[in-house]
């Protein structure tokens, strides 16, 4: 375990395809509702898109430099600084943008090849590099509260935004910063990027008849993930400058794990995530009994879901039937770089409200898939003093994040 400073979760805010919010976002995981559907470009394939409206939160020159995933960066950080009561904590260089992003600005980059190849087009934008920049969501975090402070950007695939919190805990901890607002997001559900998964044959094929439930992580018949969109923003700060602002610190940051299998690109290994699990563990000082609730990174892939259930066992051992494990990118998919912020924003909040979220669309026991998957239904008035959050990429890196609950600590 590290010595250092304890560092508390302040502040939420999400934009899903489930809710644009954290507490609609979790109540919409909790009912079961799944903000998948069949995109309107391509009706082969569902994603989990948002109808946002941009222009409800930001002015027409505003929009002229943020690219959609900014902008969902830019409201999920406004809920969290109104969710952690923050006004005038920016000032002076102890405080930091953490933030994660598999793809960046990949509606400006399509937009660019789509101008650059079609001779009708006058030109391509000369916003084009300051809108796709993979750091532009973080860079208009800093610009907006004037965060003189690091201000850093990972792009590690799906464990992009895991990571962006996992070194913002760090930075806390050791004394380097008091407070962080880090997460991550992403916005990709453009033509060109579908069709890139799509050729890839790891996407879902769609239900016929209820398109919604075409993500069926951990179920005997899931054909592949299936993409979402949107933005998880988390405040963390030390647990001594939240009292002295006055908030109750209910929930505390832990632990942080992070490995790579090096052994595969797209291929996972049972190893490099059951190393990223113990890591967590050891750095939050626990022992594996003490997670009461895991967010599983399941992607409904087949071998993925497999390879995350071995590593479980290889941790948890003979108690991990009794952990309950669910996967919400059922209802609100696979935000990539994003992915990792969001679910542990779900992890924090089932923390909190002693509700675990259900693996929606699960039907089919796979024999290879055997751990409580809380299967489609809710589980209320459960007991949790900590939580597991596990992310793990394309490229073989693994991120676990670890909270707990204050009481606990």
């Amino acid at each position: 375990m590290q010595a250092g400073r304890r560092v508390a979760v302040t502040g939420l805010g999400v934009v899903s395809a489930i809710g644009n919010s954290a507490p609609e976002f979790f109540t919409n995981l909790a009912s079961g509702r799944s903000g998948v559907r069949p995109l309107p470009y391509r009706t082969d394939t569902v994603a989990a898109f948002i109808d946002f409206r941009s222009n409800d939160y930001f002015t027409k020159l505003e929009l002229t430099r943020l690219d959609r995933f900014a902008q969902f960066a830019l409201v999920a950080a406004q809920e969290a600084v109104r969710d952690a009561a923050l006004e005038k904590d920016f000032a002076g260089p102890r405080v930091g943008v953490y933030f994660g992003s598999g793809f960046g600005g990949a509606n400006a980059v399509e937009s660019s090849y789509c101008s650059f190849l079609d001779p009708a087009q006058a030109r391509v934008s000369p916003m084009t590099i300051v809108l796709a920049m993979a750091n532009a969501a973080a860079a208009n975090i800093s610009l907006r509260y004037g965060i003189r402070g690091p201000s850093l950007t990972y792009s590690v695939a799906c464990a992009s935004a895991a990571i962006a919190i996992g070194e913002a805990f760090r930075a806390i901890r050791d004394g380097y910063l008091d407070l962080a607002i880090a997460g991550g997001a992403e916005a990709l559900l453009t033509p060109g990027t579908i069709a890139s998964w799509n050729a890839m044959r790891v996407l879902a094929a769609p239900d016929p008849d209820h398109p919604e439930q075409s993500c069926r992580p951990f179920s005997l018949n899931r054909s592949g993930l299936v993409l979402g969109e949107g933005a998880g923003v988390l405040i963390l700060e030390t647990v001594e400058q939240a009292e002295r602002r006055g908030r109750v610190v209910t929930t505390e940051l832990a632990g942080f794990g992070l490995t790579s299998d090096a052994s595969h690109l797209t291929k996972p290994s049972a190893e490099g995530p059951a190393a990223a699990m113990r890591m967590a563990l050891a750095d939050a000082g626990m022992p594996p009994s003490a997670i009461g609730y895991i967010n599983a990174h399941g992607t409904a892939t087949p071998i993925g879901d497999v390879v995350e259930t071995s590593a479980i066992k290889q941790v948890f051992g003979s108690n991990a039937q009794k952990i309950p494990v669910s996967s919400t990118k059922a209802l609100h998919g696979h935000l990539l770089g994003a992915s990792g912020a969001v679910e542990f924003i779900a992890a924090v909040m089932a923390l909190r409200s002693g509700s675990i979220p259900p693996t929606c669309h699960y039907t089919q026991l796979d024999p290879q898939c055997d751990l409580d998957y809380v299967a489609n239904v809710v589980r209320t008035h459960v007991v949790i003093d900590a939580v597991m959050s596990n992310s793990f990429a394309f490229g073989g890196t693994n991120a676990v994040l670890i909270a707990k609950a204050a009481s606990a600590a």
